[in-house]
């Protein structure tokens, strides 16, 4: 009876680890387009570097170049304008959206790893128009997290941030907002 209890219990353990393989795929090792319910990723990746950038297929932005309205000329690197006014909520807020959208499991798999976001936001109106995110494709966590994830991410916060535009926004055609993001365990 033993041997049995033994062999069950060998065999359950043996398919749990199997089932976690499974749940571990990478979804994102080539570059290529996931249509799903109503809605189309891009993932690239750069084979170099083995880099994940992952977006909504309709984005216009993600490589697009910050420039003037006025005159098309690019906004200089690491030149901050005070493209938006001040605000105490913005970023607490989103780094929230982005840590409940995992599961738990989720958060458990991906916690103490790094994943990039980038907010492209109207200068008009303030509102998030588009969402990218990246990570790297090979040993990365996140190149395991389903497209549901990410695109939940993306509505959460096109829904539930917002920025007043300063003058110096409303200049640009877009102003971006993008931070690293270690996801918390539940």
């Amino acid at each position: 009876m033993k041997t049995t209890t033994k062999t069950f219990a060998s065999l359950f353990i043996s398919l749990l680890f199997c089932a976690n393989i499974v749940a571990q795929t990478n979804y994102y090792t080539t570059t290529q387009t996931f249509n799903q319910s109503g809605y189309t990723y891009q993932c690239d990746v750069v084979q170099g570097n083995k880099m994940v950038t992952l977006y909504n297929k309709e984005n216009k932005l993600t490589y697009t170049n910050q420039v003037y309205k006025a005159t098309g000329k690019e906004r200089p690197l690491f030149n901050n304008p005070d493209d938006v006014l001040d605000d105490d909520w913005t970023r607490t807020k989103s780094e929230k959206i982005v840590n409940s959208a995992f599961s738990a499991d989720q958060r458990n798999t991906v916690k103490g790893d790094v994943l990039f976001i980038s907010m492209y936001i109207s200068p008009e109106t303030g509102k998030v128009i588009e969402v990218s995110f990246n990570f790297t494709c090979k040993g990365d966590p996140f190149a395991t997290i389903p497209i549901s994830v990410y695109r939940k991410i993306e509505t959460d916060l096109k829904n539930n941030i917002w920025f007043i535009p300063a003058e110096d926004g409303k200049k640009l055609n877009y102003i971006f907002r993008g931070w690293n993001q270690r996801i918390t365990a539940p």
